[in-house]
């Protein structure tokens, strides 16, 4: 079904107003934004709903637009804004964001005081991005963010989505609602599928305190009574020590490269393709998420090829399960250490198109 407004005449002159505006192979999706806004007009929606829809599309489009500008990989840095720069978790923090941004990393982090703030000034005004939120009590980015790098929102989750969309890795410090709400969600969407799996570290200062008893919760609670599962505790890594997180990260990036579906089989893009042996044991070991068929090498499929996908990386595909993404980390963990991490990095935009065979 065709997604157009039900007007020939209408249709051909939106149709017509989007090959006006810009010539690019993506004129059938913005007939279809176009064709929302009209449907909402003509659905009499109400004007705090179209306030509310105008101003999340306008700063998301201002995001993307401020973000396609920089192509280094990014870690998000996530923690309270109440922490002042006398406590160990801002000093922890400034030392991660110098240490990921000597290693030609960019970091986010939500703009504001504290350990945001820690995270900008680690990184340098020339690695830092901010995505600011307006509160009736703190409405300015910090002093170490260039105007030209920040995204000021109106709404916390185009911000969350601006966090999400834009890193690579995630860090998470101490924090309040806001920081525990962060780290679930993205927690959530990596064990769902709905993100591609990423590295996410809780990390803080040594002798805080603050994550242990989460992680201790997480695991005598919810995986104890069954609520996730055991390799669900693979999704996340917990350190004291800076160094130890960049490692982390950089780690996960040493093999691995991306991922799609196709055909029914996810496609694992790597640096370096296993050897027989190394193949043979990821067949034992990960025969659980396997629904059919075998772990295999593979050439690029034919979507790849007309997509120009990462064609110079090498393969593995199989039919997954789509369920057990802890031990989809722990199969791409297995592969990062068959190599040895590279000093740097040219990695793909963290968030691509959804493609057909990713329905969900």
């Amino acid at each position: 079904m065709p997604y157009d407004l039900g007007n020939p005449d209408l249709d051909r002159q939106l149709t017509q107003l989007v090959a006006a505006a810009s010539k690019n192979d993506n004129q059938d999706l913005i007939a279809e934004l176009v064709t929302t806004a009209l449907k909402m007009h003509r659905d009499g929606a109400s004007r705090a709903d179209l306030k509310l829809i105008n101003t999340a599309l306008k700063e998301m489009r201002y995001s993307n637009l401020v973000f396609s500008r920089h192509h280094e990989p990014k870690v998000t840095i996530y923690g309270s804004a109440r922490v002042g720069d006398d406590d160990p978790n801002y000093a922890i923090t400034e030392q991660f964001a110098s240490i990921m941004a000597s290693h030609g990393w960019g970091v986010i982090t939500g703009a504001g005081p504290g350990i945001m703030e820690a995270a900008n000034r680690g990184a340098g005004i020339d690695s830092s991005y901010g995505v600011n939120i307006r509160l009736p009590f703190e409405d300015k980015a910090n002093q170490y963010l260039d105007p030209e790098k920040t995204v000021n929102f109106k709404y916390f989750f185009t911000r969350k989505l601006g966090f999400v969309k834009e890193a690579h890795a995630f860090v998470m410090l101490p924090g309040g609602f806001g920081t525990l709400d962060e780290a679930f969600e993205l927690l959530t969407l990596i064990q769902t599928g709905k993100s591609d799996l990423h590295p996410v570290v809780l990390l803080e200062a040594d002798g805080s305190n603050f994550w242990g008893p989460i992680i201790r919760f997480i695991r005598d609670e919810q995986l104890a009574h069954g609520l996730i599962s055991e390799s669900d505790m693979a999704l996340f890594f917990h350190t004291t020590d800076p160094n130890e997180a960049c490692d982390h990260i950089r780690h996960f990036y040493a093999n691995y490269h991306s991922q799609r579906y196709w055909g029914g089989k996810l496609i694992l893009r790597l640096m370096q393709g296993p050897d027989a042996e190394l193949l043979e044991e990821l067949n034992r070991e990960f025969a659980d998420i396997v629904v059919e068929g075998v772990i295999e090498r593979t050439d690029p499929t034919p979507a790849e090829v007309d997509d120009n996908d990462a064609l110079e990386r090498d393969r593995i595909t199989f039919v997954f399960n789509r369920r057990r993404f802890g031990r989809l980390r722990q199969l791409i963990d297995r592969l990062n250490d068959a190599v040895v991490t590279p000093e740097t990095f040219q990695l793909p935009v963290p968030m691509t198109e959804e493609h057909a065979e990713r329905p969900w």
